[in-house]
């Protein structure tokens, strides 16, 4: 028996919930419910951890860096999928963002939780994706001790990359090894060692405000509104109308003017009918502009 597994606060058994194959449904509905609103406080605590990642990927990203995640089991599947939301929201192009997880993307739908035991398969999973100086490395894992992530986050550091932990557990094992720590205590799980409960909770928050941010700060992202979305079905293509209404306060049937001629850019649909001018002199302005909304609306002509 792993002794140092029992001092890990994820594998803690609470004794508040012993009688928890006892409850009533109503009950034990409101035992998870309560436990989960304090997942919240524990992200809140993070908070500043969490911005020195986002400024770190920021930077690497705007050097022509890429974003690899890597995790195994629970923690893998949510990493990836917070990978997959990069493209569709945010219109990143292919390859700027990867998902390595333990045991292949089947392993997404199928969990081979032996996968996560293997630390050379992480170095050489990660190796595939050749890691560089330029690129960012974050492993996410509720212990922070599982053997694959480390594999991982040893190879990307020894090539250069920036490295990054989550974990749901302070004093992690694998910390010592990385540039960045985001350690989110969430303490002991309703269901004992179940992470797919706070802990998985609160790695989609931290990971969800990680990209949210990153594209903020990017430029992807104006005002409140998904600029670079790209409209991929009828949904998306309604979307993107709408967004360009709002943002340039302009009536439904101006937008869809506009939609004809912008090249399914929302950027420069935006421009064009802020500032009513053809697409060419929009899609300027934005080049000009790094890509920014406001700042092409700001610029003086070109």
């Amino acid at each position: 028996m792993d002794e140092t597994m029992g001092a890990l606060t994820t594998e803690a058994v609470d004794d508040r919930f012993q009688q928890l194959d006892r409850l009533s449904t109503a009950e034990l509905l409101a035992a998870i419910n309560r436990e989960d609103q304090t997942v919240a406080h524990a992200v809140k605590r993070a908070l500043p951890a969490i911005a020195g990642v986002v400024e770190a990927v920021v930077a690497r990203l705007g050097e022509g860096g890429r974003m690899l995640y890597v995790g195994a089991g629970t923690s893998g599947r949510i990493a990836v999928l917070d990978a997959a939301e990069w493209t569709p929201t945010f219109g990143t192009p292919d390859g700027l963002v990867v998902g390595v997880l333990a045991g292949g993307l089947e392993a997404f739908l199928r969990a081979r939780e032996n996968a996560e035991d293997d630390e050379a398969k992480g170095a050489g999973d990660l190796a595939r994706h050749e890691p560089c100086a330029a690129d960012v490395v974050l492993g996410v894992t509720a212990s922070g001790r599982t053997p694959y992530v480390q594999g991982a986050l040893r190879l990307a550091a020894a090539r250069g990359a920036l490295t990054v932990l989550l974990s749901n557990n302070v004093g992690s094992r694998i910390g010592p090894l990385c540039d960045h720590v985001i350690e989110v205590d969430t303490g002991p799980e309703v269901l004992a060692g179940s992470t797919r409960l706070k802990a998985g909770t609160a790695q989609k928050m931290v990971l969800n405000m990680i990209s949210t941010a990153v594209m903020v700060k990017a430029g992807r992202v104006y005002r409140n509104l998904m600029v670079d979305v790209r409209p991929t079905n009828a949904k998306l293509v309604e979307r993107a109308r709408r967004i360009i209404a709002l943002a340039a306060d302009v009536s439904p049937e101006e937008a869809d003017r506009v939609w004809a001629h912008c090249h399914q850019s929302v950027k420069a649909g935006i421009v064009m009918a802020r500032l009513g001018i053809p697409y060419e002199e929009a899609a300027r302005r934005l080049a000009g502009a790094g890509g920014f909304v406001r700042r092409a609306l700001e610029a003086d002509a070109p």
